[in-house]
């Protein structure tokens, strides 16, 4: 049977979006070594209205759930069902979202092992056409599992009679197919880790479901490769997936001996982790993040004369202020600003002596070719391809440092309870703290400002987010 502990699961509730909607009922039958053991279930008080269409479809009233207990009430009991055991839902994210959020609400960890039985069903039956449950029932002759009476809440759209559907489902897989058919596609389905030998048989056991970064060891104490991930759970284990998704994962596989991880407080705790590793411990598997001395910014002091480009660590970041000259970038290397540089001729006519490639008098290259508007002839002025070529770099302009002094960016993760405040000063990571008396001394002690690339995009990535959820409410 699929595994030694399962939860047919299904969930009613106010709508369809995790994030907004609520559970209204929640059904369970319990399989242990192939043998259902319990069937549970309850209404639950939402603690918001339903929606009359909704009510239409599962039958459940506003009046049918304002006595029901809470999903807080019922959250130890709910847990002691399904802690341990494979998740087994029709469209399981669905269900497995709404439980998640509903956890989350309380700031209470949640995970398990997800099965979803629409991707069983597409897997093992890959001819059919449909495969919502209402069409998985009809195909196989599971109407009888329903009841009649739709007072007695086992019916279609009834949470315990959607998950005891699911639970015969299962049975006739094993019944119609084999056990063998049947279980090779779960592990498919379900990503089983293969572990490589030489790891101990637990080592992937307590890794939790929530931001973090990740380290793989090889046979001494610098790591082979750092990751990070919104999920460290998910993440670490798609490493070890049979169908390994790169070449160097199965590389990975082969030297790693050991690993550990550090939950973070959010998405930005885990990215910045994860930069400052790399560039400290210089792991194997690593290239991308590592500190790069090539890293550099074109900067046009002068829109009469070509571009020059400047290597960050020759910048003197700490005199950049309002009113300083324009960078644009930053790029890994001189070779990547060249590329640019030659794409953007082409496509807007810059000349390729004012871009400092040619020497020699009369028409360049480009105007040879038709693809330069004449700068180096005379029929524009220097001064105007400047212009034109400081718009055409618009995209790339490095951004205003867009507060006074020093940032302050929060972020706390409700699962693990970790809260961390990141300092920043001009594209700079001051540090990050874990209290307030660690924010202060960061807020207070002095640094060298410079910069780094990988900084640089995770707060505009965090400043994008922030944008967009202000143009979305507006």
């Amino acid at each position: 049977m699929l595994a030694p502990s399962i939860a047919f699961v299904d969930v009613e509730t106010t709508g369809t979006a995790p994030k907004d909607a609520r559970i209204t009922e929640i059904g369970i039958v319990r399989v242990i070594e192939g043998e259902a053991i319990e069937e549970w279930s309850s209404l639950v008080n939402p603690e918001c209205s339903i929606p009359e269409a909704i009510q239409a479809l599962t039958g459940i009233t506003d009046d049918m759930v304002r006595d029901a207990p809470t999903f807080a009430q019922l959250r130890q009991e709910i847990l002691s069902r399904i802690e341990g055991s494979l998740f087994v839902a029709h469209n399981a994210r669905f269900d497995y979202g709404f439980l998640k959020h509903e956890f989350r609400r309380l700031e209470m960890p949640f995970s398990a092992e997800v099965l979803c039985t629409v991707r069983l069903s597409r897997r093992l039956f890959p001819e059919a056409v449909g495969h919502g449950l209402d069409a998985v029932v009809a195909r196989h002759g599971l109407e009888g599992i329903f009841s009649a009476d739709p007072q007695s809440r086992r019916g279609r759209h009834s949470a315990l009679g959607d998950a005891r559907v699911l639970w015969s489902f299962v049975q006739l897989l094993y019944r119609t197919r084999g056990e063998m058919e049947v279980e090779a596609a779960v592990k498919r389905l379900l990503k089983i880790p293969s572990l490589p030998p030489q790891l101990a048989p637990d080592a992937l056991e307590g890794i939790p479901e929530c931001p973090g970064i990740y380290r793989f060891y090889g046979v001494n104490d610098l790591p082979l490769y750092v990751g990070k991930s919104v999920n460290l759970r998910e993440r670490v284990r798609s490493h070890f997936s049979s169908d390994y998704r790169s070449s160097n994962d199965l590389r990975l596989s082969q030297e790693i001996r050991r690993l550990d991880w550090e939950p973070c407080a959010g998405e930005m705790g885990a990215l910045l982790r994860e930069s400052q590793l790399i560039k400290t411990c210089l792991p194997l598997h690593n290239h991308r993040l590592r500190r790069k001395e090539t890293a550099c910014f074109i900067e046009l002091t002068n829109l009469g004369a070509p571009p020059e480009v400047r290597l960050v660590r020759d910048i003197d970041w700490s005199e950049r202020g309002p009113g300083a000259t324009p960078l644009y970038g930053p790029f890994a290397s001189k070779v990547h600003v060249r590329a640019l540089l030659e794409e953007l001729a082409s496509e807007h006519g810059l000349c390729w002596r004012c871009l400092g490639w040619e020497k020699r008098g009369g028409p360049c290259f480009a105007r040879q070719v038709r693809k330069c508007r004449g700068a180096c002839i005379g029929e524009e002025t220097t001064q105007v391809h400047g212009v034109r070529l400081a718009t055409a770099l618009g995209p790339w302009k490095l951004r205003d440092w867009p507060w006074a002094g020093r940032a302050v960016i929060r972020e706390r993760d409700p699962v693990n309870g970790l809260e961390a405040a990141h300092v920043f000063d001009r594209w700079h990571h001051v540090g990050t703290a874990g209290d307030e008396r660690e924010l202060e001394d960061l807020l207070s002690t002095r640094v060298e400002i410079g910069f780094d690339p990988d900084v640089y995009k995770i707060v505009l990535q965090h400043l994008g987010k922030a944008e967009a959820v202000t143009a979305h409410s507006e």
